[in-house]
């Protein structure tokens, strides 16, 4: 009898490591899921990780609809997300992965290197339209913003725009990619991407949240030391019940080895 036991739980152990996980939601999330997805594999060859992307929203969703395993996102769930999860029996459990500076980004020619929160806000709700009102030269200003299902563009509203509505008609973007490529071809763009985004075709611009008395650069190590005041925590969320399956994974991201990751991918660790 013991041994039938061990025999069915040794199976069982065997069918949860082999079986595929879906991990799906926020796009900020996506290269480190990738790469921890990477390193997971190598080590667990019987292992099989699919990452999509979407938005931090779409995740929720999928982990409603019982369509990926784990939701990574940009933004703590909602109350209302967690209630229609519980409705149907899903206990949505969080886990903090890493944490993500944003960076608010210009088109390489701009002349504009730091702009105050006011003037994010002012730029985002459509307040300031000519980059000649933030001490740039006489350019109609192009913001672009990630669409409403992207715990990015929740975030940003919330902690730069003290939540006052976008500016009616922007530009909303499916992807952090389709910014960075929107703000590299527009010399009147502003956009805002997560710092593991950042290359030569964007100028990243500091940004002050004292009225200007000091402007910080988004970089990792001024995240890292708390100096640059855009930076949020990064989340997978998984049904209670499938615990079993997805944390050996999860643990695998949290160890030393799967926080070294982070800081490859350009994101900060949680320790």
């Amino acid at each position: 009898m013991k041994k039938a036991f061990i025999a069915t739980a040794l199976m069982s152990m065997v069918a949860v490591s082999l079986y595929g996980q879906r991990v799906k939601g926020s796009d900020t999330v996506i290269p480190l899921s990738q790469k921890e997805a990477e390193g997971y594999m190598k080590e667990n060859p019987s292992a099989k990780l699919t990452i999509t992307g979407g938005g931090s929203g779409v995740g929720f969703s999928a982990l409603l609809e019982g369509t990926t395993d784990i939701a990574q996102a940009s933004r703590q769930i909602k109350f209302a997300e967690r209630q229609k999860m519980k409705e149907k029996g899903i206990i949505a459990k969080e886990v903090i992965i890493a944490y993500d500076a944003l960076a608010v980004v210009v088109h390489p020619s701009n002349k504009v290197g730091q702009l105050t929160r006011e003037q994010l806000e002012g730029i985002f709700t459509g307040k300031i339209k000519n980059w000649r009102e933030v001490g740039g030269e006489d350019m109609k200003i192009v913001p672009y913003s990630r669409e409403t299902s992207s715990g990015t563009y929740e975030f940003f509203k919330e902690v730069v725009m003290k939540n006052k509505n976008y500016m009616n008609g922007i530009m909303s973007m499916s992807a952090t990619g389709v910014i960075i490529q929107s703000v590299s071809q527009t010399k009147g763009a502003i956009g805002y991407v997560g710092v593991a985004y950042l290359n030569k075709d964007v100028k990243a611009v500091s940004v002050s949240f004292d009225q200007g008395k000091n402007f910080v650069y988004p970089s990792v190590q001024n995240a890292k030391n708390r100096t640059y005041p855009i930076v949020r925590p990064l989340y997978y969320y998984y049904d209670a019940k499938t615990e079993r399956k997805v944390k050996p994974f999860i643990d695998y991201v949290l160890s030393p080895k799967g926080q070294s990751i982070v800081d490859q991918v350009g994101f900060i660790r949680i320790k």
